[in-house]
This record gives structure tokens, C-alpha cells and sequence, in this order.
């Protein structure tokens, strides 16, 4: 009797402990987002909604979720989210094309989701127009995308998530093989320039005129390395790699250009938490902080990267050690059961007005916020693969 008693407690235990990571997983935090943002992403009440690319962080997240469950609530979220902006024509509120700012670019990953899944043609046509602004996207002398207009001859580590995967789902629907050569260049491009040799991480960004303050005058890159970008670029590469023809020679490219990244992301995980620093490098330096987003990234990028053969599977126990860490450090649930992500940086960008130096001090002094859409966008992502690695 005794012993039955005891293995009926135990048996509770484990079911009580897998129902917290349910509640605190993936399904959890998509929970809380269709409530917290049931109508549109709204940052400041009060303010105009705009086409932004942090609800397509989140909208990826949610792809992620319904392809695995299959739960339509997952997708309709995603076409009210979008619809919002997407008129019968195609048009897109509130975008710009002629601003060339390749944030803009990111939502069309959950376009042609939709397009697919529902085959509306709108989401088509509103795809076809963030295509064109690739098309006439300023370039670098090399024939890199600069990352907006209004920052001339700059090269961000943002963009490669903001425009590739959309680059190469829509060269692989319609059928544009030539593109990805094109795809290909933009990561090769950006590690030729960003990546430091000695600690395998790459700066924030590259200023090909070494004309901004923040600018290297002899390499024309930025000061620091800076954990969100990182996680944006590992997260791009995971994600174009879903697009590219079986034997494209680009595909060996990025894998090779994953791995360097993987090695390097592995050698800076905090061994006390798991989790990633704000400056990657400077983990005992007075005021950097291990930051959420860029840890959800990195747990992304290398689960994926080991789940699809990518990356060895050495990775899984870095994922696994990140996964544990995030959910030790940052994620809370208040009493009406909603699920807050805590620790991610809101903001951190180079050059603009006030000037941004890409300095140590710069990157600490930027807000701390719970349930920034990024981080939480990126949480999804990361608890989505763990949860089918974890299945299997």
C-alpha cells in the first residue's frame, strides 16, 4: 500500500511538472499574447498602430505553433493580426515602400504563410509589394542591402532576419531560383565584413563609408557585440535554410556560415545561468545582464539547426542548458494566469537622433521591459522547438 501511495504521488508530481511547462510553454505564451494584444500590436496606448516588424517576430512564433499543433486558433490569429493592414487590394497600411527601411520587410514572412494556407490573394499582393522594395533596396558597393535609406552604406546584423526568410520563401514559391545566389550574398557579405576572428561573434553592424562615429575608420565596423543582433542573424540563418532547392551550392554556404556561428554562440553562454549577455563578450563587466530575447534566439537557432541536421548534435545540451536557464530567469505567471517574459532589452540600435555610439555604456543604458514583443516573439519560437524536441 505504501508503495502504491508512492508511486501515485510521484505519478502527480511528473503530471503537475509537465502541465507548468505547458502552461509556461509555447501554448502558454500564445495565450497570453491573443490576450494582452487581441486586436492589433499596440505598444502605447494611445499612439497609431503601425506595420512593424516586431509583430512579425511574434507571427513567426505562431506559424511555428500551428504547424505543430495544427490548432486553427493559431492561424486565425495570425490573419487578424495581418488583415488589420492588408487591404482587398494589397495594399498595406501604413508602409512605405519608397522609405527602404528593411524592417519593413519582416511581416511578409507571415504573408505568404497566409497566402498559403488560406489562398487569398491579397496576402499575395501584399507580398509581391515588400518584393519590389528588395528589388530597388540600395546596396553597398558589393552589392549588400543597406539596412534603410536614411542609413546609407550600413550593413546590420537586423536585416539579415528582417529580409531574408521572406527573400527566400517567396523565391521558392514563385519559383525565382536565381534569387537565392542573391540571399546567399547577403550573409556571406555580412560575415566578411562583422565577423571578429578572435572571438568567432560579429559587430552589430558595418559601415562600408566609415563615415558614422560609431564606425571602426579602418574596418568600418561597430564597437560591440551585441547579444540581439547575434540572435537575429542565427535566427535568419535557421530560416532562409527552410527555402533553399536541394543542390544549391548557397545551402552548404550558410550551413557553414551557421556552424562558425553556433561555435562562437556556444563559447559565450553563461556556464551560471545558460542564458546570453547583453554585450556578449563581457560577461563580468560592471552592469551587463544576461538578456532574453537573444537567449530565446540562440536556443532557436541551435535546436533548429540540430533538429534539421545542420548542426551537430553537441548543440542540443547548449539549447537544453539556454531552455532551462530562460525558463529559470525570466518567465513569471501572474495570478489571472498569463504568462510574463521578463529581461529583454526594449531597443538598441546605431547612428539616429539622439545619437546612438554603439558604445558598452550605450547598449546598458537602453530599457529593460517585460513582454516586449521581440523577446516574446522569440520565446515562441524557442519554447515551440524544445517542445518538439522534447517529444521526440
Amino acid at each position: 500500500m505504501h508503495f502504491k501511495k508512492t508511486l501515485l504521488i510521484t505519478g502527480l508530481f511528473a503530471i503537475n511538472a509537465l502541465s507548468a511547462r505547458a502552461q509556461t510553454g509555447a501554448a502558454g505564451m500564445a495565450a497570453t499574447v491573443m490576450r494582452i494584444w487581441k486586436d492589433s500590436l499596440t505598444m502605447q496606448p494611445g499612439t497609431p498602430v503601425k506595420w512593424n516588424y516586431d509583430q512579425g517576430v511574434i507571427l513567426d512564433g505562431f506559424t511555428g505553433l500551428w504547424k505543430r499543433t495544427g490548432d486553427p486558433r493559431y492561424l486565425r490569429y495570425m490573419q487578424k493580426s495581418m488583415d488589420f493592414f492588408v487591404e482587398d487590394n494589397g495594399d498595406i497600411r501604413t508602409y512605405r515602400l519608397m522609405d527602404y527601411n528593411i524592417d519593413n520587410i519582416k511581416n511578409g514572412h507571415a504573408l505568404l504563410t497566409l497566402y498559403k494556407a488560406t489562398g487569398n490573394n491579397k496576402y499575395k499582393l501584399a507580398a509581391a509589394h515588400l518584393r519590389e522594395q528588395l528589388k530597388g533596396q540600395p546596396r553597398t558597393s558589393d552589392g549588400g542591402f543597406w539596412h534603410k535609406q536614411r542609413y546609407p552604406w550600413q550593413m546590420w546584423l537586423d536585416g539579415l532576419y528582417m529580409g531574408e526568410p521572406f527573400y527566400a520563401a517567396y523565391a521558392a514559391l514563385f519559383h525565382e531560383d536565381s534569387s537565392f545566389r542573391d540571399i546567399t550574398r547577403q550573409f556571406v557579405l555580412m560575415e566578411t565584413h562583422a565577423r571578429d576572428a578572435r572571438t568567432g561573434l560579429l559587430y552589430h553592424a558595418w559601415d562600408e563609408s566609415r563615415q558614422q562615429r560609431w564606425a571602426n575608420k579602418v574596418t568600418g565596423q561597430s564597437p560591440n557585440f551585441w547579444g540581439r543582433a547575434m540572435g537575429w542573424y542565427a535566427m535568419a540563418l535557421v530560416d532562409a535554410l527552410d527555402y533553399y532547392p536541394a543542390g544549391d551550392p548557397g545551402k552548404d554556404s550558410l550551413i557553414a556560415i551557421l556552424n562558425r556561428t553556433a561555435a562562437a554562440v556556444g563559447k559565450y553562454q553563461d556556464t551560471a545561468t545558460g542564458c546570453w549577455f547583453q554585450v556578449l563578450d563581457k560577461a563580468g563587466s560592471k552592469g551587463n545582464y544576461v538578456e532574453a530575447s537573444a537567449s530565446c534566439m540562440f536556443v532557436y537557432a541551435l535546436a533548429k539547426g540540430v533538429r534539421l541536421g545542420y548542426l551537430p548534435a553537441s548543440y542540443r545540451k547548449v539549447a537544453a542548458k539556454g531552455y532551462a536557464g530562460i525558463l529559470q530567469q525570466f518567465i513569471k505567471k501572474n495570478k489571472e494566469g498569463d504568462i510574463t517574459l521578463a529581461g529583454t532589452v526594449s531597443v538598441a540600435g546605431l547612428g539616429g537622433e539622439p545619437y546612438r555610439d554603439g558604445s558598452y555604456e550605450y547598449y546598458l543604458s537602453e530599457k529593460v521591459i517585460d513582454n516586449d514583443p521581440k523577446g516574446v516573439g522569440a520565446y515562441l519560437l524557442a519554447a515551440n522547438e524544445m517542445e518538439m524536441t522534447t517529444k521526440k
